[in-house]
């Protein structure tokens, strides 16, 4: 199997208020951002980079905590989620789908710092 290079492939911007948070980084980076059709109360962030650079979203905070999330692109979800606890990190949310997308992983490193690991599948459900 080719490997998928680990780089960072998407993130996520938690905001207190959708409306303002879509105005600020509009109005800074001139991104896109515009309405998930998959998922509800979750808008994409279209950055207007080359085809490789990484898009976004922006959904509601969750936690007074949260915060932004980057989303490393791994061959496997569930083998990386793995490797994670075996290094001592902790998985947070189990291997979820986003349908025909992919799969997703919220994991802590050894620091405490969130990040995403991120499988490409467009067969997802």
């Amino acid at each position: 199997m080719k490997r998928t290079a680990a780089s960072v492939r998407w993130f996520d911007i938690p905001a207190d208020n959708l409306e303002r948070a879509k105005s600020f980084y509009t109005r800074l980076f001139n991104w896109k951002i515009e309405p998930f059709p998959a998922m509800p109360d979750y808008w994409h962030i279209d950055t207007g980079g080359e085809h490789d650079s990484p898009d976004g979203g922006l959904m509601a905070r969750q936690h007074p905590q949260q915060t932004i999330t980057q989303f490393i692109s791994v061959d496997s979800v569930q083998e990386s989620a793995a490797k994670v606890e075996e290094l001592g990190g902790e998985v947070c949310v189990a291997k979820t789908a986003v349908p025909e997308a992919g799969y997703y992983a919220i994991c802590k490193d050894t620091e405490g710092n969130p990040f995403g690991l991120w499988q490409s599948d467009h067969d997802a459900r």
